[in-house]
């Protein structure tokens, strides 16, 4: 095996990586990890964004007010963007697998929480202990594979744990939309309390399966540089969440933390995260990737809905048609998709993929105002898929093949954190682009309303953000073909033994 090599005199000893740190399973084990892997970070992206289409039932059943219904997701965002550097740092520090399933577990206790939650109050609590546990497990899904699996065989398995991932991200709006149409008022605590089966059997394969992962101990703690992430990445994502008169000074004074955040980690002996990682050209370029690509993904995916709700009057059942041919896509290609990223590197696959997005997104752009649900968007919503499929799964590659085997939490970590940040910039800026652009004196855009105003309207506001999201996919196909060209000493290049 190219990656490592066993213990001298104990053949039964876990592989030892060229670092010093061993692989969490023997072979024979990799595939469990990977499924456990693969539902554990499931449960987190789904909950992610099934809340789009079940806040209204949650907010009818539990009396809450409009402001209390927006932190139904905006407490869970709050608190996974803030921790998840923590979380992967933890991982490194005291053992990958055995802080994945510390994520687990506080995972579903707090699923569980959400499905019995009787108020608005206790709802709101419930996701931000929710997030906590995401943050913590999905970082460490990652990294979990990444220690599995030697580099030679990393690709495949994380272009199908991307495939798994982002597909039931796209997945969660349809699985909401028929649970809430076929269930009735209260089917929405089902969709919390389905975490406990998949949590049980993620948690019971990491026992069975793993070896005992101790991580780095005696390495010290950087405290003071979690607490700064943490501090600073919150109030950034408050700001970005509640919109108010505040929330600019409250985001300034979130970068000023950031900022001094970073100037710590420059300075302490063992900081949380090695900002050197950044020197690496192929590390920062999918990363800036990554913020490019999942900027434009929720513009769409986020106003995409509430636009053809209002405005075209179609129901909750046919807007998801409009995630399908995306989750099925990604689960086809991102296999593929994987194994290719081995062979030819991830840049031209990670360029080629957001060429098409950028295409699929400037045609919706186009020809939006045709107001053709089923002849236009969802085309071209296939060809996105088609995009996306080619491109999640080598981004996840090129992330972790960056980083050095002993940083694979801090990485995943890092780059798990760009994308939520990412996602709630798109929010809530294009939500400013959106109301500009839809203009004065109408119901407001998202609002319901059949005057042939305010369709035009609409159709005018979301055709910018659709038009915004292509210009930043483009940008990411730049970033991915000139910062992620292949190096002489490119693992994926190296042959397989």
């Amino acid at each position: 095996m190219s990656s490592g090599s066993r213990a001298p005199g104990n053949p039964g000893a876990p592989v030892v990586m060229s670092d010093g740190q061993p692989l969490v399973c023997a072979p024979q084990h990799r595939n469990a990890i990977l499924w456990a892997a693969i539902l554990a970070s499931s449960m987190g992206f789904i909950d992610s964004s099934v809340t789009a289409i079940a806040v209204p039932a949650m907010r009818t059943s539990l009396a809450a007010s409009l402001d209390a219904a927006q932190w139904f997701s905006g407490a869970y965002l709050l608190a996974l963007s803030s921790l998840l550097l923590a979380g992967g740092a933890m991982g490194d520090r005291f053992g990958v697998a055995r802080v994945f399933l510390l994520g687990i577990i506080v995972f579903v206790l707090a699923s569980l929480t959400c499905a019995l939650a009787q108020t608005a109050g206790q709802m709101v609590a419930a996701r931000a202990f929710q997030g906590v546990g995401a943050a913590v497990m999905v970082p460490g899904s990652m990294a979990i594979i990444a220690r599995a699996f030697p580099r030679e065989y990393r690709g495949r398995a994380l272009g199908i744990w991307a495939a798994a991932a982002t597909a039931t991200t796209a997945m969660g709006p349809v699985l909401g939309g028929a649970i809430l149409t076929w269930g009735g008022e209260n089917a929405w605590r089902a969709i919390f309390a389905l975490n406990l089966p998949a949590g049980l059997v993620a948690g019971w394969l990491l026992r069975r399966h793993m070896y005992p992962d101790s991580g780095q101990p005696g390495t010290p703690i950087d405290h003071a540089g979690a607490g700064l992430a943490a501090v600073g990445l919150g109030l950034v994502s408050y700001a970005l969440i509640s919109g108010g008169r505040e929330s600019t000074v409250i985001g300034m004074l979130g970068a000023v933390v950031l900022m001094i955040f970073l100037a710590w980690e420059t300075r302490v002996r063992h900081p949380m995260i090695r900002l050197g990682l950044f020197r690496n050209r192929q590390f920062a370029a999918a990363n800036l990737a990554t913020f490019l690509l999942y900027f434009a993904l929720t513009s769409v995916m986020f106003y995409l809905p509430m636009t053809v709700i209002s405005a075209w009057d179609l129901n909750e059942i046919e807007v998801t048609a409009a995630f399908l041919p995306v989750s099925v896509l990604i689960a086809v290609l991102s296999g593929p998709a994987g194994k290719w990223a081995d062979k030819i590197g991830p840049g031209p696959l990670m360029a080629g993929g957001a060429a098409l997005v950028a295409l699929a997104y400037a045609a919706v752009s186009l020809t939006f105002s045709d107001a053709d649900f089923w002849g236009r968007t969802i085309p071209c919503m296939v060809v996105a898929g088609i995009g996306l499929g080619l491109m999640v799964a080598p981004l996840t590659v090129a992330v972790m093949a960056a980083a050095g085997d002993a940083e694979q939490g801090a990485a995943s970590g890092i780059n798990n954190a760009v994308a939520r940040v990412a996602s709630l910039v798109a929010i809530a800026v294009m939500g400013t682009i959106a109301t500009w652009s839809y203009g004065a004196g109408m119901p407001g855009f998202g609002l319901s309303d059949n005057g042939t105003a305010h369709v035009v309207a609409s159709q005018k506001a979301f055709a910018t953000i659709a038009a915004i999201a292509a210009i930043c996919s483009a940008l990411s196909a730049v970033v991915s073909i000139v910062g992620l060209r292949p190096k002489a000493t490119d693992p994926h290049r190296a042959p397989k033994q």
